[in-house]
C-alpha cells in the first residue's frame, strides 16, 4: 500500500515537471514567488552540471571505467564486444570542457528566447518558468553531443572563451557580494534601531574587525610566502596595489559625503570587500608558472626536497594533474554562496539593481493566503504579470558565464598545450585575474560615490 502511495506522489511530481513553476513548487516547497522558483530550477541545472564535472574530473577515475567489461578502449575486454569508449576524453580537464560547453550552449539558447520579454504575459515567459522535463532533456542532449566534439583546436579555443567568461563573472560574483555585504549591514542596522542596540552594533564591529584582520593577516602571509627578495616583482606590485585600493574605499566608504547620501554604506562591506579582493589576488598568484614564487598551501607545511626551476612546470593531464587545490575549493564555495544568492536575492540596494537588471523584488516567501488557491492546493505567486523581477536575458548570460568560471576553476586555470598532453599554468590567467579584482574594486568604489558624482539622479 505505502509502496502505491508513494508511486502515485511520484507520478504527480512528474506530471508538474512538464508544466508551470507553480506546480513544480505547489506539493514540494513553501509557498513562494514564480520567478523565485525559476531561478532556483535554472541554478539547480547550473549545480548540476558542476557536480558532474566534478565527478568526472575526481582522480582516479579513468581508471575505475577501464575496470568496466567492454566499456573503454585499452581497459577490460568481453569476448565479441569491441570497447570504443574513449575514457580519455570523458574524464579529466577534456570532460569537464565539453560538460560545461554544453551548459554554456544551453544558457546561451536561453538567452536569445528571453531578449525583451517584458512581464509574465509574454508567452516566451511559460518557456522560462516551465516545462522543466524537457529543459532536462535538452541539456542531456546538448551534453551527450558535445562528448563527440573532437579534440582538434576545440580545448585550446574553448580555453580562451573560458578566461574571457570568467573574468566578467568574477565581477558578477562582486556585485552580487555587494548586494549582500549591503543587505547584511542593512538588516542588522534595522534590527539595532528595533532591539538590543548594544548586542547588533557590536556583531557589525565584530565582523567587520574579523574582515579587516583576515586581510591584514593574508597580506602578510602573502609577502612572506609568494615574493622572494630578488624575485616575484609581479606578486609585490599586485599585493601591494591591491591592499592600498583596499584602504581607499575603506576611507572612502565612511566619509561623511558618503555617508550621508548612503546611511547604510559602512566598513562592514568594505571589509567584506577587502577580503574578496584578497581572494581573488590569491588566486591569480597561483597560477603563476614560476614555482618560486607560487608555492602550494602543501609545500609550506612540508619541506621541499629540492628548489623547482622558474619558468612553467608543464603537468601531465589528466592523471597527473593534482586539480583540486586550496583555491579552487574556495572559489567553488563562493560561486555555490553567489549562485543560491542570485536565485533568491531581493535587493532594495540601486546601484547593484541598475549593474544586475533587477528590480527592487519581494522577498523569498509570500503570504500563505495570496498562495492558496480556490482548490486549497498551495502554488507559487505570479508576481511578474505586471513586469518582470528580473532581466530574463541578463540571468541566464550570468549562468553562462558561470558555466566558463566553473570550468577554468574545476582545470586550475591550466591551459593544455600544442598537442593536448600536458596543462600548465599561464601568465594570461594571472592578468586576467588581477585586473579583475581591480574592476571589482572600481565597480564597489562607484557603488558608494554615485550618488554624489550624479547627485540629480535618484538613488534612494
Amino acid at each position: 500500500m505505502g509502496a502505491c502511495l508513494a508511486l502515485g506522489s511520484l507520478a504527480s511530481c512528474a506530471s508538474c515537471l512538464c508544466g508551470s513553476a507553480s506546480c513544480l513548487l505547489s506539493s514540494c516547497c513553501p509557498s513562494t514567488y514564480n520567478s523565485t522558483v525559476s531561478r532556483l530550477a535554472f541554478s539547480f541545472l547550473l549545480l548540476l552540471g558542476t557536480l558532474v564535472s566534478i565527478i568526472m574530473i575526481l582522480p582516479g577515475m579513468e581508471e575505475h571505467l577501464k575496470q568496466i567489461p567492454g566499456f573503454c578502449l585499452g581497459g577490460t575486454s568481453i569476448p565479441g564486444i569491441d570497447n570504443k569508449v574513449n575514457c580519455d576524453i570523458i574524464v579529466g580537464y577534456k570532460s569537464v570542457y565539453r560538460m560545461c560547453f554544453a551548459m554554456a550552449c544551453f544558457f546561451f539558447l536561453f538567452f536569445i528566447i528571453m531578449i525583451r520579454v517584458r512581464s509574465s504575459k509574454d508567452h516566451r515567459a511559460a518557456i522560462q518558468n516551465g516545462f522543466w522535463f524537457f529543459k532536462f532533456l535538452l541539456l542531456v542532449g546538448i551534453t551527450v553531443g558535445a562528448f563527440f566534439i573532437p579534440d582538434g583546436i576545440f580545448n585550446t579555443v574553448w580555453y580562451y572563451f573560458g578566461m574571457v567568461g570568467s573574468f566578467f563573472f568574477i565581477i558578477i560574483q562582486l556585485l552580487l557580494l555587494v548586494d549582500f555585504a549591503h543587505s547584511w549591514n542593512q538588516s542588522w542596522l534595522e534590527k539595532a534601531e528595533n532591539g538590543n542596540s548594544k548586542f547588533w552594533f557590536g556583531a557589525l564591529l565584530t565582523f567587520t574587525i574579523v574582515f579587516y584582520a583576515l586581510t591584514f593577516t593574508i597580506v602578510v602571509l602573502f609577502y612572506v610566502f609568494y615574493t622572494k627578495p630578488d624575485d616575484c616583482t609581479e606578486h609585490k606590485v599586485f599585493i601591494s596595489l591591491n591592499f592600498i585600493f583596499c584602504i581607499i574605499v575603506s576611507v572612502v566608504a565612511i566619509l561623511p559625503k558618503v555617508q550621508e547620501a548612503q546611511p547604510t554604506s559602512g566598513l562592514l562591506q568594505a571589509s567584506f570587500i577587502s577580503l574578496y579582493t584578497m581572494y581573488i589576488t590569491w588566486s591569480a598568484m597561483s597560477n603563476n608558472p614560476n614555482r618560486q614564487c607560487n608555492p602550494s598551501l602543501l609545500s609550506l607545511v612540508q619541506p621541499i626536497t629540492a628548489t623547482p626551476p622558474p619558468g612553467p612546470a608543464p603537468t601531465k593531464a589528466p592523471g597527473g594533474t593534482q586539480w583540486w587545490d586550496a583555491q579552487g575549493i574556495v572559489g567553488l564555495t563562493i560561486f555555490l554562496f553567489c549562485t543560491l544568492f542570485a536565485s533568491i536575492r531581493s535587493s532594495n540596494n540601486s546601484q547593484v539593481n541598475k549593474l544586475m537588471q533587477t528590480e527592487e523584488g519581494q522577498g523569498l516567501t509570500t503570504d500563505y493566503e495570496s498562495a492558496v488557491g480556490d482548490d486549497g492546493v498551495r502554488r507559487a505567486v505570479d508576481n511578474e504579470e505586471e513586469g518582470v523581477t528580473y532581466n530574463y536575458s541578463f540571468f541566464h548570460l550570468s549562468l553562462l558565464l558561470a558555466s566558463l568560471y566553473i570550468m577554468m576553476t574545476l582545470t586550475n586555470w591550466y591551459m593544455p598545450d600544442v598537442e593536448y598532453q600536458v596543462m600548465q599554468s599561464t601568465m594570461p590567467a594571472v592578468w586576467v585575474k588581477i585586473i579583475s579584482s581591480w574592476f571589482c574594486l572600481l565597480i564597489y568604489f562607484w557603488t558608494l560615490v554615485a550618488p554624489l558624482v550624479c547627485s540629480g539622479r535618484d538613488f534612494s
